[in-house]
């Protein structure tokens, strides 16, 4: 079974970053994984999205996602335009620091999750998108908390420990709001 999943916001929250660490992840376990990342020509501060597919028994065609199962929102923009898009029953995690509406259809599931606020508790917005995966992850099972940190180990490598660390709080907080 494929399950696609859109990450989206602006460009600078890290948008890519999540699909990217969660497409490496699932790699690193062996999975079948496409991630296709887009961003408008000012790159910071506007539009960026990722879709990401993974599957575990069969290889994956394409690496559009029409209709995905899942989407993680970091702004109101980005939750107003894939609410039409996401399937019936999906789940949108939504980040309800900037997100100040709920999506109309009533036959999807949203997590709300406070992720600018949560940054600002933790002492810096470079953790938002992890607190977001973190949710994610911990909401839809699609990859532990061990498998994403493995992940992250792998994309920022060469990083210093502190922002590892760093990100690891993040992804734990982001977990407590599922």
């Amino acid at each position: 079974m494929i399950v696609k999943t859109v990450f989206a916001g602006s460009g600078g929250q890290g948008v890519l970053v999540m699909g990217y660490i969660l497409s490496t992840s699932a790699m690193m376990e062996g999975k079948h994984v496409t991630y296709l990342p887009s961003y408008g020509a000012e790159v910071r501060g506007g539009t960026a999205n990722c879709t990401v597919c993974i599957s575990s028994d069969e290889e994956i065609a394409s690496p559009v996602a029409s209709s995905p199962d899942y989407a993680v929102v970091m702004n109101r923009p980005s939750m107003l335009k894939y609410q039409e898009i996401i399937k019936s029953g999906g789940v949108m995690v939504i980040n309800s620091s900037l997100v100040d509406t709920d999506p109309t259809r009533k036959d999807i599931e949203t997590v709300k999750v406070p992720a600018n606020d949560i940054a600002l508790e933790l002492g810096s917005d470079r953790t938002l998108n992890m607190i977001m995966l973190g949710a994610f992850a911990a909401k839809t099972g699609i990859a532990t908390q061990e498998s994403l940190m493995n992940g992250l180990s792998v994309v920022l490598k060469g990083k210093k420990g502190d922002v590892l660390e760093l990100n690891r709080k993040g992804m734990m907080r982001g977990a407590e709001y599922v």
